[in-house]
C-alpha cells in the first residue's frame, strides 16, 4: 500500500514515510492510494476477535507486511491497549432500544484520542528504532512531534510519547480554553522529553502554528518534526478498528449471527461529536471498506462549520462575536476550520473527475489544492451540488447550542421512563453527539430495533470527569447528585494540586515558537 497527498503533488510514500512525516510536504494530508475491501467472509471470520485481534486485521490491509512483519505488528497492537482498563478496549452499553453508547474514554487519559495515539506513539518508537538499528553512518534518528491540542490530544500525545526514546514532544494550547482537568493532564507530566506550550490565543491559532511549523522547510529538516494530530493518517486508521468493534458487540448483544438475514435487515447508524472531522472520517473509511453503516452523523456545536456545508454547500469560517472561534461547553470542538475535512474533499472531488485512476486522482488533488487556498485567501469555497448530494447518502448532520448539550445531560442523567431507559452521565461532548442523534431520529422517524430497523450508536468521546463545569451546571439542580461519588474516577482526585511543568507563550507567532522549541530540546541535551 502506498500513500497519496490531497494536494496531489506527493506520490508513492510507504506507510513509514506518511507516518512519520505527518503533513506532506505539499501542504495536503496523506491518503491511501486505493482504498481496501474487507476480506468476503469478514462476518464469520472476525465476528469472535478481541479487539487487538481485530485491529491486526484490519490495519494489516494498509500495512504491508515488508513494512512491518505481522509479529511485531501485533506486537505493537498488544503493547499499545494493554494500557486501557477494559477487556474489550472499547465497550458498548445500552441506553435504551435502539441507542447504544461507545465508550472511548478508557484508555490512559480518559479519552478517544488514546485509542490512536497510543498506538501512533509506539510506531514512532518502533520506526525509529529499526532506523538507529539499520543505519550504519553513526547518525541518531529523532523526531520532534509537535501538536496543537483543544484538550484531549494534548494529554492522549503525551501519555503516548513520554519517555519514548529519541522522541521529544511540544503540545501548544490555548490559554485558558481548555478544562481544567484536560490542562492538569497535560501539565503535570515531568518527563524529561514532554514539553507544554500555553499559546495566548485560540486552538485555530495553535493548529495554524503547527502548520507554519511544518511548512518551514529549514526548521522541519533541522529537527525532523513528527505529528500526532489527526492530520497524521495512523490516527485515522487506528480510530476505523473501533467502528467494526461496535458493530461485532451490538451483534454479540443480542446473540445476532452476524450472517444472518437478521443482521442485514439491521441499519447501524453512527452518531459522532465533530470538530476536527477525524474521528468521524475513521467511520467513512470504514464505510468505503466494507462495513454496513447506515448514516454517520456529524454532530457539531455552535462552531458548525460542517453542518453548514452540508445545508448549504459553502465550506466557510464563521466567528464569535470577538472574531474568534464562540466558546462552548463541548471545547474540544471549538475550532473555526476541520482540518481531516480535507481528505473527504478529495474522495468528493475525485468521485466526479473523468479519466483513468492516475488523471482523475492528479485532478482531483489540483481541486482541493484550489478549494484549500480559496479558504486561505478569502475564508470560504464552494463545491457542487452534485459532490453534496454524494456526500449526504453517508452523511447526515445537526448543530446544538449550549443549552440543548445541558438539557440532555440532565434527560439522560434522570430519564423520564427509568424502567426503558438506563440512568447515564454524559459528557458535553458526547450530549452533543447524543442531541444530533435523537434530534435526527425524530425527524427522520427512525423506528428503534427491535420495534423498526434502526440502532444509533453515539461515540463517547471523553469520560464526564473531565468537563465538571457543564456535567456539575446541568446536574446540580438533581437531587442526590454528587459529582465526586457519581463521576469523578479515583485517577483525578488530587490531579490538580500536582506539581505543574509549562511555557508560556505570549503571541502565536511562529519564530517565537519555533526559538521555544530549540531551547527546550537544548535542556533536553539535544545538539542540532
Amino acid at each position: 500500500m502506498k500513500y497519496r497527498s490531497t494536494r496531489g503533488q506527493v506520490k508513492d510514500y510507504s506507510f513509514e514515510e506518511a507516518v512519520m512525516a505527518g503533513l506532506s510536504p505539499d501542504g495536503g494530508l496523506f491518503i491511501p492510494q486505493h482504498i481496501p475491501q474487507i476480506p468476503a467472509n469478514w462476518r464469520q471470520a472476525w465476528a469472535k476477535l478481541s479487539y487487538q485481534e481485530l485491529a491486526v486485521e484490519i490495519l494489516s490491509l494498509y500495512i504491508d507486511e515488508s513494512e512491518i512483519p505481522r509479529a511485531d505488528l501485533k506486537a505493537l497492537v498488544e503493547r499499545s491497549y494493554a494500557t486501557f482498563r477494559e477487556q474489550d478496549v472499547t465497550p458498548l452499553q445500552k441506553i435504551r432500544d435502539g441507542l447504544y453508547v461507545l465508550e472511548l474514554f478508557h484508555g490512559p487519559t480518559f479519552a478517544f484520542k488514546d485509542v490512536a495515539l497510543q498506538f501512533v506513539g509506539n510506531l514512532f518508537e518502533y520506526f525509529l528504532e529499526r532506523r538507529n538499528r539499520t543505519d550504519t553512518s553513526g547518525k541518531v534518528h529523532r523526531l520532534t512531534v509537535v501538536g496543537a491540542t483543544s484538550g484531549d490530544t494534548g494529554s492522549a500525545a503525551i501519555y503516548g510519547l513520554r519517555n519514548k526514546k529519541n522522541v521529544s514532544v511540544f503540545i501548544l494550547h490555548p490559554h485558558g480554553r481548555v478544562s481544567p482537568i484536560q490542562e492538569a493532564q497535560m501539565t503535570t507530566v515531568l518527563d524529561n522529553n514532554v514539553h507544554n506550550l500555553s499559546v495566548q490565543g485560540t486552538f485555530d491559532d495553535c493548529q495554524d502554528m503547527v502548520k507554519t511549523l511544518f511548512g518551514n522547510k529549514e526548521f522541519n529538516d533541522r529537527h525532523h518534526l513528527g505529528a500526532v494530530n489527526s492530520i497524521n493518517w495512523a490516527r485515522i486508521l487506528a480510530q476505523t478498528v473501533y467502528y467494526f468493534q461496535a458493530y461485532f458487540l451490538f451483534l454479540r448483544s443480542l446473540n445476532i449471527d452476524p450472517a444472518s438475514p437478521e443482521a442485514d435487515a439491521i441499519k447501524i447508524n453512527f452518531s459522532v461529536p465533530t470538530g476536527n472531522f477525524g474521528d468521524i472520517l475513521a467511520g467513512y473509511f470504514a464505510y468505503r471498506m466494507g462495513l454496513p453503516a447506515n448514516k454517520l452523523v456529524v454532530a457539531t456545536n455552535e462552531n458548525d462549520i460542517l453542518y453548514r456545508f452540508f445545508e448549504s454547500n459553502a465550506y466557510e469560517k464563521q466567528t464569535g462575536a470577538d472574531g474568534n472561534v464562540k466558546e462552548t461547553l463541548s471545547p474540544a470542538m471549538d475550532i473555526l476550520v476541520s482540518s481531516n475535512f480535507e481528505r473527504l474533499l478529495w474522495y468528493l472531488a475525485r468521485e466526479f473527475e473523468q479519466g483513468d485512476d492516475a488523471t482523475a486522482s492528479d485532478a482531483a488533488g489540483r481541486t482541493v489544492a484550489g478549494w484549500m487556498q480559496q479558504l486561505k485567501d478569502q475564508g470560504s469555497f464552494r463545491v457542487s451540488d452534485q459532490a453534496v448530494a454524494s456526500a449526504r447518502k453517508i452523511f447526515d448532520s445537526a448543530n446544538v447550542t449550549d443549552e440543548q448539550t445541558l438539557s440532555t445531560i440532565r434527560q439522560y442523567y434522570e430519564p423520564a421512563d427509568a424502567a426503558n431507559q438506563a440512568k447515564y452521565v454524559l459528557d458535553p461532548h458526547t450530549s452533543v453527539g447524543v442531541t444530533a442523534a435523537d434530534r435526527l431520529s425524530e425527524q427522520h422517524q427512525l423506528t428503534a430495533y427491535p420495534k423498526g430497523n434502526h440502532v444509533m450508536i453515539c461515540l463517547a468521546t471523553a469520560h464526564p470527569a473531565k468537563f465538571s463545569d457543564a456535567v456539575e451546571t446541568a446536574l446540580k439542580p438533581v437531587e442526590g447528585f454528587n459529582f465526586q461519588k457519581d463521576v469523578l474516577p479515583k485517577e483525578f482526585i488530587g490531579l490538580l494540586d500536582k506539581e505543574r511543568k509549562v511555557v508560556a507563550v505570549e503571541r502565536a507567532d511562529p519564530q517565537l515558537i519555533m526559538d521555544v522549541i530549540e531551547r527546550e530540546l537544548r535542556t533536553e541535551g539535544i545538539q542540532f
